[in-house]
Formats: C-alpha cells, sequence, structure tokens
C-alpha cells in the first residue's frame, strides 16, 4: 500500500551533527558541507524498491497473500553475512524488551564486529536524547559507541535546525519527555512544556479556557507517559491558532515496549490525538523516513545494496529498507509474529525473518 508523502528535509541531518560535533565529529563536518534541500519539500529516496523485492535463498520459504517469498533465515553463513557490510538495528525488540537485553545479544554484537560489521542503532523511541541512550546501553552492558546511535528525538531537533527555526525567535511546545527538550538544548532552540506539564489541568468551569503562547511556532509530539488534557488542549490551540505553526511527530508507532511482560500504546496513541482535534498531518522525523540512511550512504560512502536493515515492525522498520533499497530483516522478538508477517493481511515483506538476531549465528550451534 501506498504510504503518505512525509514532509520530511534530507539535510536535517547535517547541521544538527555539525552542530553536536563532540560525538560525531569526523563523519559531521563530512556531512554538513553537503545540506542542500530546502524546507517543506518531500524527499524522494531514489533508487528505492518495491516492499515486494525478496531474495530466494535455500532458507525455508513461506508465501504471502502476495505470493512473495518470505524467508527464514536458516544458513546466514551462506546467505546473509556474506552479502551486508553494514547493519542497522532497531532498538526496542531487536536489542532490548524494556529495560532487559535479549538473551544472546551481547556476544552476537561482538561477533559481528569481529567480522568487521559496521552497525547502527536507530530507535524511534523519543524519551531519551542520544546521551541517554548512551547510557541506557551501558546499563546493559554493551559496548557502542556514542556515533553509532541515532533517536527520534535527535532527528526532530536536526529538522528543526535545518529549517532554521531558531532565527524565526520561535519557540517549541513539547508533548513527549526529557529525551525531545535535551536535544533541543544541544541546538539552542527555546522550549517548554513536556514532564513540567505532566501534572497540569485547564479550567473547565463555566468561562474557564486555557491561555497559550502567540510565540509557538512548533508542536513536536513524542512519545509521553504523561499525556494528558491539558497537553492536548495546549497543542491544539497552538497549532490551530498561531499562524504557520508546524506539528512534528517524532513517529507514530502504534505500540511500544515499555515492560518485557506486554505491549503498551505507542506515540501514534499521542499523535492521533493532535490529530484528531487539529485536522492536520504531521511532519514525521524517524522511520520510515530517509533521512538517516542518506547520510549513512551519501556522505560515508556506503552501498545500499550492502546494507541491512533489522527490526521489529513491518510497517516501519521493514517499510523503511524496502522504500530506501537496502535488504531487510524481520526478528520476531519484538511485536510482529510470525502469523501476523505470514498472514493475508499483509503487503510488507522482508527479505529474511528470524526469531532473533542470535540466528545470525545459527550455524555455529
Amino acid at each position: 500500500q501506498q504510504q503518505p508523502t512525509m514532509n520530511i528535509a534530507k539535510s536535517a541531518l547535517a547541521l544538527a551533527l555539525a552542530s553536536t560535533a563532540r560525538a560525531f565529529s569526523p563523519a559531521a563536518r563530512a556531512f554538513s558541507s553537503a545540506a542542500t534541500t530546502s524546507r517543506g519539500g518531500a524527499f524522494s529516496t531514489g533508487g528505492g524498491v518495491s516492499s515486494s523485492r525478496k531474495v530466494i535463498s535455500s532458507s525455508s520459504v513461506s508465501t504471502t497473500a502476495l505470493k512473495a517469498s518470505v524467508s527464514r533465515l536458516t544458513e546466514p553463513a551462506k546467505d546473509l553475512l556474506p552479502g551486508v557490510d553494514v547493519f542497522i538495528f532497531d532498538c526496542d525488540g531487536v536489542i532490548w524488551r524494556g529495560d532487559s537485553v535479549i538473551e544472546g545479544i551481547p556476544e552476537t554484537l561482538e561477533k559481528l564486529r569481529a567480522l568487521g560489521k559496521k552497525m547502527y542503532f536507530v530507535t524511534n523511541n523519543s524519551t531519551k536524547s542520544r546521551a541517554g541512550y548512551k547510557k541506557k546501553f551501558d546499563s546493559l552492558g554493551l559496548d557502542v559507541p556514542a556515533e553509532e546511535i541515532f533517536s527520534s528525538s535527535f532527528a526532530a531537533a536536526a529538522y528543526l535546525e535545518q529549517t532554521n527555526f531558531k532565527e524565526s525567535g520561535k519557540k517549541v511546545y513539547v508533548v513527549g519527555e526529557v529525551g525531545i527538550q535535551e536535544e533541543l538544548d544541544l541546538i539552542g532552540v527555546p522550549h517548554f512544556g513536556g514532564p513540567e506539564d505532566g501534572g497540569k489541568a485547564p479550567d473547565m468551569g463555566p468561562g474557564g479556557m486555557l491561555e497559550h503562547d502567540p510565540d509557538v511556532g512548533a508542536v513536536v509530539v513524542g512519545f509521553d507517559r504523561n499525556i494528558n488534557y491539558y497537553k492536548i488542549q495546549y497543542a491544539q490551540l497552538c497549532i490551530n491558532e498561531n499562524p504557520g505553526c508546524e506539528f512534528i511527530a517524532t513517529n507514530t508507532d502504534a505500540v511500544t515496549h515499555l515492560t518485557d511482560a506486554q505491549e503498551w500504546a505507542g506515540n501514534g496513541s499521542m499523535v492521533g490525538a493532535i490529530k484528531g482535534c487539529t485536522g492536520q498531518e504531521p511532519t514525521v522525523v524517524g522511520k520510515p523516513s530517509p533521512l538517516m540512511i542518506d547520510y549513512l550512504c551519501d556522505k560515508l560512502g556506503l552501498d545500499r545494496a550492502r546494507i541491512c536493515m533489522v527490526g521489529d515492525r513491518l510497517d516501519t522498520d521493514i517499510l523503511f529498507g524496502s522504500d530506501n533499497g537496502l535488504k531487510s530483516l524481520l526478528v520476531l522478538s519484538g511485536v510482529t509474529t510470525e502469523e501476523k508477517l505470514l498472514s493475508q493481511e499483509n503487503t510488507i515483506t522482508p527479505d529474511f525473518y528470524a526469531d532473533s538476531i542470535v540466528d545470525f549465528f545459527i550455524d555455529e550451534k
């Protein structure tokens, strides 16, 4: 099915990387000189492929309603590893679930590094900044350099950086958590809302109304465990009543992993609430936006055909891979079940699927 066109600026990553060069300095300097895309332009990936592109191998093969082959990974040493130089991993449901690392992940990442594979970790979860995610990787015993980590909170700040939002003199209202605020601080954009508005309630008595700041030029909506009616009302007032106020979503994921016990409503529920009362479609900066993959390919000289996107979601991770000409692999360690993958309703198919990335070395068992 055709996905809605996303209003995403290709060069957003460039300027933000340059301004936060402490962690990303070598690549950032190379990339910052190439910023070219202006605000408001929808980005065309070029070289993208149909989501039904498939690799037929000696792996066991199932069939979907599209009659497209879906290969379970059984011989990674033959079918996967030789053809991949770079792995892009989602985090929730792939590396960890909630605050628990998935069994076998540390050893698997070490084996991939020993083979000379490059790795990047791209998450749609905006609750933490890149610095926050670095701390989480460390706490889970995962040795991941800061320059390999990208979050949707960073992508939101990068988009605002590219569009010269700071020069407008406007403010950002945040529906979300500290990750967005920390990334906005790094680029010097004034903001308010977020956790500070978690306990507020508007006056809804006779004649009651909620005053809002007319200088808000953008509302950024990310996952918010303290979403409330005050925040929804404040956001809709800014978007509906402030001329030119932009509606930005870090992602529209339906569900997320807060704990390893069950699925929880994701940022799609927060974004949906704001869409419902404004009638506006947001600018989406997280996956399946091509922003990150353009950086990796165009500025680091990587070959799309030798990159594999690994995730647990069909409509973000696998679509991100198939729409951008990458190999893709779905893991069943997150939100997507084998039943859903192989159902007649599913129209998004990966090149391979596996129980988890531990199966990358199933040949050794």
